[in-house]
């Protein structure tokens, strides 16, 4: 364990065990900010709503192995924990948990939290195990880190759809707070994946945001063809021959699956690729 002026930096997951049940025996309401690292503006708007709702606010860094389908994406994947930490200790962070992966998954870790219908969706279906991997290892840090309360950004819907869906479904006695998504000044939803844009990879990303904005101004002119709204979203994104599309669906925002009647409260949810680098958005209708 290391601690700076303010902020404790623990790897342990029994010290990290016991400084969370230390927090609460204490009458502190705990929250968590799960992450993979590469703390940037999205992240830290979350820190800072759990530091305002909460007397201790854990932030997790962990790049969590068994999330990635491709294991070029894992090992590319950027590690900056001492920058992290600062940050998250700037935001209101009163302790960082970066655990090792061997202590998160020893030899023989046989357990996994899977979760069917909604999780196989959008970014589920394109990613077999992706979901799978995210709610094991929720599921575990929240054993860890024992929150009251859980922050999730709302750019990544699905995954806070489904990390919703199991704290309901397992009777985890857990709010899951979800929180705006957080843009650059261009629109691009903040992302630690935008740092591997080239140039002109991060210019002409620019155009997920704009088509999204398509989407939703056809839709707010009255038109409901769920097809036409979509075909509208994609002519904006093939202006840009960098950009590849993986889908761009018109979803219901609880089920995630896609509607014959797109309504209010809807989400234009897409996936694409800007070169090798895979980026998601959403806008609600």
């Amino acid at each position: 364990m290391a601690a700076g002026d303010t902020l404790t930096i623990i790897h342990d997951i029994e010290e990290m065990r016991a400084y969370a049940a230390e927090a609460r025996a204490s009458g502190f309401q705990v929250g968590l900010v799960p992450t993979m690292g590469a703390l940037h503006e999205g992240h830290l708007s979350l820190v800072r709503r759990a530091a305002g709702d909460n007397g201790r606010t854990i932030v997790s860094v962990f790049v969590n192995p068994i999330q990635f389908d491709d294991p070029g994406d894992f090992a590319s994947y950027p590690e900056t924990l001492a920058a992290d930490a600062e940050a998250a200790s700037a935001a209101g962070a009163d302790a960082v948990f970066a655990p090792a992966a061997s202590g998160m998954y020893p030899d023989g870790f046989s357990t996994h939290v899977d979760m069917t219908g909604l999780s196989e969706r959008l970014c589920g279906a394109a990613r077999e195990s992706h979901f799978r991997g995210v709610l094991t290892v929720v599921a575990k840090l929240f054993g860890i880190c024992m929150p009251h309360r859980a922050y999730f950004g709302e750019k990544d819907a699905q995954q806070l759809a489904v990390v919703q869906r199991m704290a309901a479904d397992l009777n985890m006695d857990i709010d899951i707070v979800a929180c705006p998504t957080v843009r650059e000044e261009d629109g691009l939803a903040m992302s630690s994946r935008n740092a591997r844009l080239t140039a002109a990879e991060r210019l002409a990303a620019r155009s997920l945001y704009l088509a999204l904005c398509a989407g939703k101004a056809l839709f707010d002119t009255g038109e409901r063809d769920p097809g036409r709204i979509c075909a509208e979203i994609d002519s904006v994104i093939k202006k840009e021959q960098l950009i590849r599309v993986e889908y761009a669906q018109i979803v219901d925002s609880l089920t995630f699956d896609s509607v014959t009647s797109a309504r209010e409260g809807c989400l234009a949810a897409l996936a694409a690729y800007a070169g090798s680098t895979r980026l998601i958005d959403n806008l609600r209708l």
